[in-house]
């Protein structure tokens, strides 16, 4: 199950979280001022971002939420149409790239292991280029 207060149809999402986890995810969505802000309170940097995750324990159990998934519908938006595709697509590869991290994956430190799940899973939805290739080429 994913837990969204906003009145945002979120259904494509639901078979990407079950291939990911059976546990159950929290989804915010913001705009760039309110992702600043996110920013700046719980990371010190003053600028927005795309996307953000907050796992909420280590100890996964069945009867809870396993973490957060913030994501600015501003930048959605944007790179959406930078990079040619749908914004339900931007709002997948956010969506992917937070709940790999609330997973404890991390591309930062890793040896490409959450980059290789992370084309796993776009391969098999059928979406566009990653947020770290991307990234990469840029």
């Amino acid at each position: 199950m994913i837990y969204c207060e906003e009145n945002i149809n979120i259904d494509f999402l639901n078979p990407i979280k079950k291939y990911l986890t059976d546990l159950a995810l929290e989804l915010v969505f913001v705009d760039d001022k309110q992702m600043q802000q996110i920013n700046l309170d719980t990371r010190g940097y003053d600028k927005t971002t795309d996307v953000l995750s907050f796992p909420y324990e280590d100890d996964f159990s069945k009867d809870r939420i396993l973490g957060s998934v913030v994501i600015n519908l501003d930048m959605v938006k944007k790179c959406a149409k930078e990079f040619n595709h749908s914004e339900e697509d931007e709002i997948s590869l956010l969506f992917i790239h937070a709940t790999l991290h609330i997973l404890g994956y991390d591309h930062e430190t890793d040896s490409g292991q959450m980059r290789e799940k992370e084309e796993e899973i776009i391969k098999h939805f059928n979406l566009p280029k990653s947020l770290i290739v991307r990234t990469l080429e840029s």
